[in-house]
């Protein structure tokens, strides 16, 4: 795990300081070693965060022989078996790191080297022979590709910071301010707050054509609906969904530093806990589990967690943040994740991160993906009942409250906002009704309106969920949080082989006899409290808003001093009940002044 950065120059060389001043700004992403490339026009740029192997034989960018220059940021977790694979193809390798692997695979497949992979990447290769630049990036999106491309130069990095730090962009990507303000949605496409900085999406390639200083993209990858799997019996998908994630516990275990693991209350983390902790025992090694609690009670988690680790006699990191630490890094953290966020949970997940870090972990297990995988989230019902005949509906949503622990009436108003494109935008533009009218008429509601739709088809809403519409701003968050703290995130429920087969297991294993998740909860039976697997109330990190954040003169005038905000807005704000609109205007005029945004 690392961070890379390069420069593509169309007609002269690259300034050696230019990528010294962007790898500085990424320097946590990689503490162990730095490496640069250059090559007339082309330079890169890389930090290095040693989690496989020798740090020394670690060391990017990586070269095969003359032909082929590589700065890697991820981990390929098959490498082993695909090192073996090469090795009868008559490959030779002098490291035992996954990077030699991944460059070696493009060597010997080309690109189609990516459909070998299980792991998470974002790469770039100097392919000298067919004189190029291969960019990609993981089938999930799990590592990021940020990139500016103007005709003359093309700039890529881990972060957009570093973009900054090569190129001088002031003016916000007004579409992406918008639809922030309204409709809650950030990362649905390849744009950024930025405007002129885009990342390269999840299961897609990019390919720069140095001949013509062009750029093409591709994508590489979908999920297709198994029939088979989706017929299979529940006792069958049980056995397939346990063996396909212990796959992924194996691979995600592997590692040569400490592996640490997230545990809230629930299902998931107690999923991963329970297998990890079994595979590093097996290995002689020792997992340790961290929890974030709240000062709330009705919110915290720890409790819960603290059951799962006594059952499993795993050691158990706690902690409790109070308000005087939230305000002590929240300029810290809104800086560090460079464009503005929904909430303050993020912030559950940076204590989580501080917290490893301090105990030497290196490695973090999370649990992103389970929700989306397993229709764990109340807002599914609307699929459920849309995907169901009406008499089926009704028994659901009479049952809503033994499914996700809220009320029947709640489950029915899930179905019509969810589901109706009408009503959801006529919510939306209400909630919107702040903003001057010049400014509501540019906000598009296309992506609201594709998300809509697939509700009529849970494995369409999946796939949504999984690209585009919740996945990628979940794993941007962990990203940001892990790195800053120089952790490598894992996440096992995300891996691509295991993804597929959720999402084609019938649904009514995912939803069954008044219980969320069903599936997960019979492949826990054994494995944790029966108090754990059948517990309907679902937290999750989630933050003490009253006790961190409350009511403020100082945030008003944050908020009514931004420019953005006054140009966006009718008239200042006296008072905001909402507090999570209250979040993303501060978190909006605090990132304008951090970084200088302006918008046309």
């Amino acid at each position: 795990m690392c961070g890379i950065v390069g420069v593509i120059e169309k007609k002269h060389s690259v300034d050696a300081q230019i990528i010294s001043s962007m790898l500085k700004k990424i320097q946590h992403r990689g503490p162990d070693a730095e490496g640069c490339y250059f090559s007339n026009t082309i330079a890169f740029g890389h930090r290095l965060l040693s989690i496989i192997g020798d740090p020394i034989h670690g060391k990017q960018p990586f070269y095969f022989k003359e032909d082929l220059v590589l700065v890697f940021n991820g981990t390929i977790f098959n490498y082993l078996e695909l090192k073996k694979e090469l090795l009868s193809h008559g490959y030779q390798f002098t490291t035992n790191t996954d990077t030699e692997v991944l460059l070696a695979s493009y060597h010997f497949w080309g690109e189609e080297c990516v459909h070998k992979f299980n792991g998470m990447w974002a790469f770039a290769i100097h392919d000298k022979p067919k004189n190029r630049i291969f960019c990609s990036r993981d089938r999930l999106g799990i590592k990021p590709f940020y990139y500016f491309f103007n005709g003359e130069r093309f700039i890529f990095a881990s972060e957009i910071k570093s973009i900054l730090e090569a190129e001088n962009i002031q003016k916000a990507n007004l579409q992406a301010v918008l639809q922030f303000l309204e409709t809650n949605f950030t990362d649905y496409n390849d744009e950024t707050f930025f405007h002129g900085v885009k990342k390269i999406l999840p299961a897609h390639n990019l390919i720069i054509h140095l001949d013509s200083f062009t750029i093409s993209i591709e994508k590489y990858y979908d999920i297709k609906l198994n029939k088979e799997i989706s017929e299979l019996s529940l006792e069958d998908s049980i056995k397939l969904f346990e063996e396909k994630f212990n796959q992924s516990i194996e691979y995600r275990t592997r590692s040569s530093v400490d592996i640490g693991a997230a545990l809230s209350g629930g299902l998931d983390s107690a999923y991963i806990a329970a297998l990890s902790s079994e595979k590093l025992k097996n290995k002689g090694e020792e997992l340790s589990l961290f929890t974030i609690g709240s000062l709330e009670p009705v919110i915290d988690e720890i409790p819960n967690a603290e059951k799962v680790s006594r059952f499993l006699g795993v050691p158990h990191i706690k902690s409790y943040p109070d308000k005087a630490e939230f305000e002590e890094v929240l300029l810290e953290v809104i800086k560090a994740h460079e464009e503005p966020f929904l909430g303050i949970s993020v912030f559950m997940q940076y204590f989580l991160m501080k917290s490893m870090k301090q105990h030497n972990k290196i490695v973090a297990l999370d649990g992103q993906g389970a929700d989306e995988l397993l229709l764990g989230y109340p807002r599914y019902a609307a699929a459920f009942a849309m995907t169901h005949p009406f008499l089926q509906t009704v028994a659901f949503l009479l049952k809503f409250r033994s499914h996700y622990g809220t009320a029947t009436h709640i489950g029915i108003l899930h179905v019509i906002y969810f589901s109706s494109f009408f009503f959801r935008k006529l919510y939306l533009k209400f909630r919107g009704s702040y903003l001057k009218r010049k400014y509501k008429k540019l906000i598009d509601y296309s992506h609201i309106k594709k998300l809509s739709s697939s509700y009529r088809n849970i494995f369409e809403l999946q796939k949504n969920e999984i690209f585009w519409s919740q996945i990628p701003q979940l794993l941007k968050y962990v990203d940001i949080n892990s790195m800053y703290h120089s952790i490598e995130s894992r996440v096992p429920f995300l891996d691509h082989e295991f993804v597929e087969i959720c999402l084609s297991i019938n649904s009514n294993y995912k939803i069954k006899e008044g219980w969320s998740k069903y599936i997960l909860r019979l492949a826990l039976k054994g494995k944790v409290p029966e108090e754990i697997i059948w517990n309907k109330k679902k937290i999750g990190f989630e933050a003490p808003y009253k006790l961190w954040w409350p009511h403020s003169e100082d945030i008003m005038d944050t908020i009514n001093n931004s420019n953005i905000i006054k140009k966006l807005f009718k008239k200042p704000f006296k008072e905001i009940k909402d507090t999570e609109l209250k979040w993303r205007l501060y978190n909006l005029a605090v990132w304008e002044s951090t970084y200088n945004m302006h918008i046309a």
